[in-house]
């Protein structure tokens, strides 16, 4: 039986050295270092058999963007078991234990990303965002379909980025779910930071913004470039080897207008020396594409789920939400670990708010907490998962009454892996 309690600093080593071993990762001593001061700013807590640390589970202390609001939402992350003791509930009672500790706080939401998607559901997590890779082949002109803004577009120092881009980042997780917010530590080591942790050819940040100088800024792009190697050559120790074109990766892009997004999309796919550009974790409804002329050009390589959500207060998080249409539905809840969230409860919300209490009266929509969180931000709508035989529909047009009023004017998105 192991003993879950909360783990000191003086323990984060040991924790580091379990997630190490967990992930198969051997990372220098400079990337230890950054991870020891994530994990010292984090709420952690661990199983220890004797002295033994069997698991780990850390928390950020995060805000997340929801439809008309934000909410706190601690962020786990460095979530681990050693692999001598699997499959002996240590991962249950460390996510148990975190559930209460969140419940306890009054928070209303917990997110994670998963690094394999089938642990989570079973915990009442649901995927609640969806990424997308786009490559866009820059061997040739960008295509566009609209005219982009042709105010100035600036480099900014990375050591100004912080207070350049920031409030921007902050204006636009705003207006899009999903969202958490980020600290200048994560800022600094998870976006700016000199070296890219996975890819040592990378090169260092490099941030273009569009806006007048002096004036405030209409938007930006932060990306990293690598020269590409075609593989040819012989045993020359390389002299007879060629260099395909350049890839650059951008890692966000943000802008308040479609032609402004056009610009920096344009700016990036024009970089000499360089012919593919790849974006990791784009929202599914990005304008690019939209806009682009040519889709051959513009492709979606990979489509995947990001942020999983878990509701922990059901009540606070449909209550403290802004709603698109009136809806009026007994949901029937079903929540095996927090069972306060079980039971038959009547929803009425609108435009004016959101009222959820208990409810005698037979329910129009059944689910699991797990399809709840997936619907929660709007990525996911009702209706597939009663075609998919994840909701029970008692009465007929309650999942398209529901729908209307989850809908959100943009898709939740995040690309802030964590």
């Amino acid at each position: 039986m192991v003993d879950i309690r909360e783990v000191p600093e003086s323990d984060i080593d040991r924790a580091l050295e379990l997630a190490y071993l967990v992930f198969h990762d051997r990372p220098e001593k400079e990337v230890r270092e950054k991870h020891h001061e994530l994990l010292a700013s984090c709420d952690r807590i661990g199983a220890y058999d004797g002295t033994v640390l069997a698991g780990f589970m850390a928390a950020h202390d995060f805000r997340l963007s929801v439809p008309g609001a934000d909410l706190p939402c601690p962020g786990l992350t460095f979530v681990g078991v050693a692999p001598t003791h699997r499959r002996r509930g240590v991962l249950t009672a460390l996510m148990d234990e975190m559930l209460r500790r969140t419940a306890d706080a009054r928070r209303p939401l917990a997110a994670l990303w998963a690094s394999e998607a089938a642990i989570y559901g079973r915990f009442g997590y649901g995927s609640a965002t969806t990424g997308v890779t786009i490559e866009i082949d820059s061997t040739r002109p960008l295509a566009l379909r609209i005219d982009p803004d042709r105010r100035p577009l600036r480099l900014v120092d990375p050591e100004e980025a912080v207070a350049v881009i920031g409030p921007f980042h902050e204006a636009a997780r705003a207006g899009r779910a999903g969202r958490p917010t980020r600290s200048a530590q994560r800022w600094a080591e998870e976006w700016l930071a000199e070296q890219d942790e996975e890819d040592e050819e990378l090169s260092p940040p490099r941030i273009i913004v569009l806006g007048e100088a002096g004036g405030p800024i209409a938007g930006y792009v932060l990306y990293r470039t690598k020269p590409e190697d075609d593989g040819g050559g012989g045993g020359d120790g390389g002299a007879g080897r060629t260099r395909a074109p350049g890839l650059v990766r951008v890692d966000e892009l943000e802008a308040d207008t479609p032609a402004v997004a056009a610009a920096l999309w344009e700016c990036v796919a024009s970089l000499d020396l360089t012919g593919r550009v790849r974006a990791w974790g784009r929202p599914v409804d990005d304008p690019l594409l939209h806009f682009a002329a040519d889709r051959d050009q513009v492709r979606v390589t990979a489509q995947f789920p990001a942020l999983w959500l878990r509701l922990v207060d059901v009540h606070a998080a449909l209550t403290r939400r802004s709603w698109a249409a009136p809806v009026e539905v007994v949901l029937e809840v079903h929540d095996v670990r927090m069972p306060a969230n079980a039971g038959r409860f009547r929803l009425t919300a609108g435009p004016g708010g959101a009222a959820y209490e208990h409810a005698d009266s037979a329910a129009d929509l059944a689910m699991d907490v797990r399809e709840m969180a997936a619907c929660y931000l709007g990525g996911t709508r009702v209706a597939e998962l009663v075609a998919a035989g994840l909701v029970r529909e008692h009465t007929p047009g309650a999942a398209a009454a529901l729908d209307a009023a989850l809908r959100t004017p943009v898709l939740p998105h995040t690309g802030d892996e964590f």
